[in-house]
């Protein structure tokens, strides 16, 4: 018998390691499984927020880097949080801002204290600190803030990596004594690179920390996707059983096929959003090439299996038109076809958990796909 995990979160059925769960937010309940769509700069790109409530994703993902950086979180608390300055209705989940900047190599300065970097609009010197972090979301207003954390590059040797670790566990104290939001939720995030060693001790010690939920930081940044896949299916069902598992930045329908089947609840990307743009559609046997020649004539829709407005309502030809001439309305089309391909997955991998049959249904999905 499944039985109630604490006040926010709850697992209703497992399969194997596997969990559908509910996670209960100031904005509403989130089943997990869960992907979330990535709105970096308060929008999921060339869709609206109502495009997003069509296609029924429960929670989207915000940045702290980027928000404060422009317009300014400021801004967006004196408009009411990010909720009213979006229009979202639902939960939002606020990355906070440690990958993005340590990703800046060369233009940020690490200290105890935090770290000094240029920002990417102006230039300007700017300053993010654990308690600078999590104010920062605090005045966005999202449901679940993500502490601060040092993410060291991929290829990193073990002495930085337990240095980035040991400065990451000294930062998560740091925020969850910050002055915390009302109603909004905490996690802490584990890194430890590939090895595994590292990342269960590191698991340890975050787990051990007052935080709502639990995440996997610093993983498919470079590494083999059969490495990244090894960690998680031997770190992911040791992180806490009563708290939502977070695997972030990971999202090609193998990875979270893997991801679930290991334990993890909840998952972002910004996969779905760039292919679009770029021309790559998910579909049942991987992907296709709209730039390919082959579109121009075809009458079919991306996908016959497909309900997104993109596959109801129009052909691969007049589609592959659009992105030929570059028009503003193929970006929107292809994103919600991506997004609602994998909004279908996940929640074929959620029901497939509740009937008992994850491995079955996993199996149907990636046969054939070649991506």
């Amino acid at each position: 018998m499944i039985a109630v995990m604490n006040e926010h979160f709850e697992v209703v059925a497992t399969c194997g390691s596997a969990r559908a769960g509910i996670l209960r937010t100031a904005h509403g309940v989130v089943e997990t499984p869960i992907f979330m769509p990535v709105g970096t700069q308060a929008t999921v790109k060339s869709l609206s927020s109502g495009d997003l409530e069509a296609l029924g994703a429960p929670i989207i993902l915000g940045n702290t880097y980027h928000l404060a950086m422009r317009p300014g979180h400021e801004l967006i608390g004196r408009m009411g949080g990010l909720h009213k300055f979006m229009a979202w209705p639902r939960a939002i989940l606020t990355d906070s801002g440690g990958f993005q900047v340590f990703s800046q190599s060369g233009r940020r300065t690490i200290d105890e204290d935090g770290v000094t970097f240029q920002s990417h609009v102006d230039g300007s010197a700017q300053r993010l600190t654990p308690e600078s972090a999590m104010a920062i979301q605090a005045a966005l207003g999202s449901d679940v803030a993500m502490a601060f954390d040092e993410c060291p590059p991929s290829d990193a040797d073990s002495a930085v990596v337990r240095k980035a670790m040991e400065r990451t566990t000294r930062w998560a104290r740091r925020c969850l004594a910050a002055e915390p939001l009302p109603g909004q939720l905490r996690f802490g995030i584990v890194q430890g690179g590939t090895d595994v060693d590292l990342r269960l001790g590191h698991l340890s010690e975050i787990a051990g920390l007052a935080f709502d939920g639990v995440a996997l930081g610093g993983l498919s940044v470079g590494e083999p996707p059969e490495v990244m896949h090894a960690v998680v299916g031997q770190v992911a069902p040791k992180m806490p059983a009563d708290r939502p598992r977070y695997l972030m930045g990971v999202g090609r329908p193998q990875d979270l096929l893997a991801g679930i089947a290991a334990g993890i609840d909840m998952f972002d990307c910004v996969m779905p959003t760039r292919n679009a743009r770029n021309g790559h559609l998910f579909v049942p046997a991987g992907h296709l090439n709209i730039a390919n020649t082959g579109y121009r004539d075809d009458l079919r829709p991306i996908d016959e299996s497909c309900l997104c407005e993109a596959c109801r309502r129009y052909s691969l030809g007049y589609i592959s038109h659009l992105f030929r001439a570059k028009e503003i309305l193929y970006y929107r089309l292809a994103t919600l076809h991506n997004l609602q391909y994998y909004l279908n997955l996940i929640r074929g991998a959620r029901q497939a958990i509740l009937d008992g049959r994850l491995a079955a249904f996993a199996a149907e999905r990636l046969a054939g796909i070649k991506l």
